[in-house]
């Protein structure tokens, strides 16, 4: 993932070079850190932050200060510690911490060695100082914090040991944030009559649900596409803490021949088919033997994001809700549509679309496949080389190693960024364009009936043929309607055109 030049001669700090000494196999970290001749500065491409420090901050010799370092300077990856806690003598841990017991940095290697290993340090409870949060809220997206006495930490992780995304505060984040999405789609809707709001709604619904499928390359049944539309309708009242909720939901929109009474039990491999039919296997899912206790601790995560005291922004509970979900892949089919699914319960409960209206998001992903690949492939991209998996005769997989805190443990932030777009897009473009086609149709259909008192059906399909063909009725379509006078038909024209450009010209929310 280096495409950054480095200076020559520059020496990696922090995780980087915890992750190199200790030879672990972890995802590398988004951010590295490292020593140059020169003065701080920060670059960035699309898939690396890199922090060049001067030799002034050479961390103290040995791995201990290479951790102090990070928990000072680096966001936090829960993964890389796990696995370096692993690697590390308890005591050496243990002396540091007990040569400054009081000390920030000190105490959050405390705290999270004994959270990830289960272990505990020969160490008193601390009696007396202030708290200090586990993440620093100016370089993360925070959970509600869990006072943790023994250290004296708040615990504000999105998650738990069990499950547990980051998402680091970014600038393009803080950005997104100050965008104001829910007053901007609730201004659109406000004012908008309640039937034709309606209208707008099920159409809004219908265009998620078909949009969805097409993801996954299908063109559901007529009873397929109402079955999940009416699991939309209730998204807000769907239980993500309970795996009844999710065997339910998956049996409801996937074909019965596939519907699941439990988590999957067998391997499953994403992929594609290559021209000699052999398979490109492109992200190994997480063992069968994994998924349950990756399913439980990424409920417990929900239950986290969605307490009423949580103040984490809801676009960030629903990417580290939908992404974690679809990298677990806990079914066998259905996946894909549960994932885009989640985006909506969590937006629905945290109150975030307004009251009974839907983003579809599924649209503008389905808009722009390759970025959608793109943010997919940014995760399994970076697990996959350290995935050993063998395949048989039959093209089935068996993971040779434990993978678990591959998908336990992950940066979201890419995902949230993303998400963070697809929304704006789909309030933008297909919330705002069909109420405002809606109104436009409405207003042309009484235009009509005032130059002609036709029936309203017959009225609508008039402006329809008249608005498709750019304010003008075909000659091919103009004897279906022989009972009109050529003077009517380009009146009602007119009032077509008229009505369209005035929705044009309407201000815009």
């Amino acid at each position: 993932m280096d495409d950054l030049n480095h200076k020559q001669g520059a020496i990696s700090i922090g995780l980087w070079a915890v992750i190199d000494q200790l030879g672990l196999e972890v995802p590398h970290p988004v951010v590295r850190s490292e020593l140059v001749a020169g003065t701080r500065k920060t670059r960035i491409t699309s898939t690396q932050i890199l922090e060049q420090y001067p030799r002034v901050y050479q961390p103290a010799h040995g791995i201990i200060g290479q951790l102090r370092f990070a928990l000072r300077y680096e966001p936090l990856d829960i993964g890389v510690y796990k696995a370096a806690f692993a690697h590390i003598e308890k005591r050496e841990l243990e002396s540091w911490v007990q040569s400054e017991p009081n000390g920030i940095f000190a105490r959050r290697a405390w705290y999270l060695y004994e959270l990830l290993t289960g272990a505990t340090f020969d160490l008193s409870d601390l009696k007396s100082g202030p708290y200090v949060d586990l993440l620093d809220q100016d370089t993360h997206i925070v959970g509600p914090a869990v006072r943790i006495r023994r250290q004296r930490v708040f615990d504000n992780l999105l998650g738990s040991k069990d499950y547990c995304p980051l998402i680091r505060r970014t600038e393009k984040l803080q950005a997104d944030f100050k965008k104001n999405l829910t007053e901007r789609a609730q201004a659109l809707v406000s004012g908008v009559e309640p039937a034709v709001l309606k209208r707008a709604v099920h159409y809004l619904f219908t265009k998620e649900t078909k949009s969805s499928f097409a993801i996954e390359g299908e063109a559901p049944s007529k009873d397929r596409t109402e079955r999940f539309v009416a699991a939309l309708i209730t998204a807000e009242r769907f239980d993500s803490t309970r795996k009844e909720s999710f065997i339910q939901l998956q049996n409801a929109i996937v074909d019965p021949r596939y519907a699941q009474h439990d988590w999957r039990a067998v391997q499953v491999c994403v992929g594609e088919t290559l021209p000699d039919y052999s398979e490109q296997v492109l992200f190994v899912c997480p063992k069968p033997r994994d998924v349950g206790l990756l399913m439980d601790g990424w409920m417990g995560m929900m239950g986290r994001l969605l307490d009423p005291q949580s103040t984490v922004h809801p676009v960030c509970a629903a990417a580290a809700a939908a992404f974690g979900f679809v990298f677990v892949h806990p079914f066998i089919d259905g996946n894909g549509r549960i994932h885009r699914f989640l985006v909506h319960n969590v937006l629905a409960k945290k109150n975030f679309t307004p009251k009974g209206v839907l983003f579809p998001v599924s649209a503008a992903m389905l808009r722009d496949m390759a970025a959608y690949d793109r943010v997919l492939e940014a995760f399994s991209a970076s697990i996959h080389p350290l995935v050993q998996y063998a395949m048989d005769a039959e093209r089935q997989a068996t993971v040779l190693n434990d993978t678990a805190d591959l998908y336990r443990y992950f940066d979201a932030t890419t995902q949230t960024e993303y998400l963070f777009d697809c929304i704006d897009d789909t309030i933008s473009r297909d919330l705002k364009t069909e109420l405002e086609f809606l109104k436009f149709f409405d207003t042309a259909v009484r235009s009509v009936m005032e130059i002609v008192d036709m029936p309203n059906q017959r009225a609508a399909l008039l402006v329809r043929l008249i608005h498709q063909n750019k304010g003008k009725l075909s000659k091919g379509k103009r004897q279906i309607f022989t009972e009109l006078t050529d003077e009517e038909i380009g009146g009602i024209e007119s009032a077509i055109r008229t009505a369209n450009k005035e929705a044009a010209e309407e201000p815009r929310a």
